[in-house]
């Protein structure tokens, strides 16, 4: 220790510098220095980023470790915090994100679900019928059957497009008790569901004794129609061009290794080629033809050829077919017509709409819900004439006791 210091003094008398001398020492870094500082700051421009530099550090064990001395701003943040700061800064936080995804979600125009405006409505007013209507149709929801419709009953024909008629929609259906509900069958929507299923049903060959199976009826085109395909959906259609033909389709297949040969087709399609052509419409089978080809190599690639139901294209066809030879809007029906259409629409397999989707029918009222007026009771002409009679005979009787007095 003692001559470490005389070290320290020999060092201090070749700087020329005295024992007793005054030494300034900088609180931040611990460097000291015996000449005075100045006394105003000096500012210098930083030309470095200096929260990138990197001091090594060796503690008295050996550990070497890196730190960063002017990244102070990163750590203050995690220091502990008296309890009552935190619980206020935490408030604060939630509200902020509670205030930003408020004011995010009410900017934002949500592409798949629309914000309605929300309109109130006015009960004084005419929207508090319809009003009424919805909150009734949602407490009695009803569920119609084919059975019911063989129960309907045909009031009479309404702005000559609807038919208005009653249906029995009771637990316990009687036969002979009328309709509680009165409904709307679209006239349009309900002969075209007729129209459609007679031509699905005209549309089939009459099933041989030996297969049993069920054909279209088709058509034969001269010359075929030259159809362009891949070598894939060539190799699909010739692995199945029999399942096809019961479908009316009738296929060849050339050298020509991007083609296939159409010689038949169902019979709707030619039917259809016609009606186009005498409107003096462009021709529309090959087309139609491309579209069914088309759908029946997709259910190929993605089922394997199973098949439950007619296919789309042909349904399309035969539905623009029903919807043109239908009754239209302002056709005047007698009463008897308008009772045989409700009949054959008894008998379709899906009576509740038309041949493209819409609804045929379309509840109004139910009897059943319906204040019922109170009915005065009717005068009991017995009682009544009892009680004159009693009133004539107590007259007699103090008319009798009067002239005695």
């Amino acid at each position: 220790m003692i001559k470490c210091l005389e070290e320290d003094v020999r060092a201090r008398l070749r700087s020329g510098v005295a024992i007793k001398s005054l030494v300034y020492i900088n609180k931040t870094t611990g460097l000291s220095t015996y000449s005075t500082p100045p006394s105003e700051e000096v500012q210098a421009v930083c030309t470095k980023d200096i929260t990138t530099m990197a001091v090594n550090v060796v503690l008295e064990s050996g550990f070497q470790c890196r730190c960063y001395p002017f990244r102070s701003e990163l750590v203050l943040p995690f220091l502990p915090r008296p309890r009552e700061e935190r619980i206020l800064a935490s408030q604060h936080s939630r509200e902020a994100d509670a205030d930003s995804l408020q004011s995010l979600l009410s900017g934002w125009d949500n592409p798949i679900f629309a914000c309605y405006p929300e309109v109130a409505v006015d009960v004084s007013s005419s929207q508090a019928g319809n009003l009424a209507v919805k909150v009734h149709n949602i407490l009695y929801p009803y569920r119609f059957t084919k059975e019911m419709i063989h129960s309907m009953q045909v009031l009479q024909q309404v702005d000559n497009k609807f038919i208005a008629c009653l249906i029995n929609t009771r637990s316990e259906v009687n036969e002979y008790s009328d309709g509680n509900l009165l409904v709307l069958v679209d006239q349009h929507a309900a002969h075209e569901r007729i129209r459609l299923e007679q031509l699905i049903a005209e549309s089939y060959e009459k099933p041989s004794a030996v297969s049993g199976k069920k054909k279209l009826l088709s058509s034969i085109i001269c010359p075929p129609l030259e159809i362009e395909v891949t070598e894939e959906q060539r190799r699909l259609l010739r692995c199945c061009y029999k399942s096809l033909e019961d479908l009316g389709l009738g296929l060849s297949f050339p050298e020509n290794r991007n083609q296939i040969l159409v010689g038949k087709v169902p019979l709707c399609f030619m039917e259809r080629e016609a009606n186009e052509l005498r409107r003096k419409r462009q021709p529309v089978a090959k087309s139609i033809v491309e579209e069914l080809i088309q759908e029946q190599i997709e259910l190929l690639q993605t089922t394997g050829g199973a098949r439950g139901t007619l296919p789309l294209t042909f349904l399309k066809v035969l539905a623009s077919q029903a919807c043109h030879g239908a009754i239209k809007f302002n056709d005047s029906l007698t009463m008897e017509e308008s009772s045989q259409l409700i009949e054959a629409l008894s008998c379709c397999q899906l009576p509740f709409q038309c041949a493209h989707g819409r609804p045929s029918m379309l509840p109004l009222a139910d009897t059943d819900h319906l204040p019922q007026e109170k009915q005065q009771p009717k005068p009991n002409l017995a009682k009544l004439r009892k009680m004159a009679q009693a009133w004539q005979l107590f007259g007699k009787q103090r008319h009798h006791h009067g002239t005695e007095l």
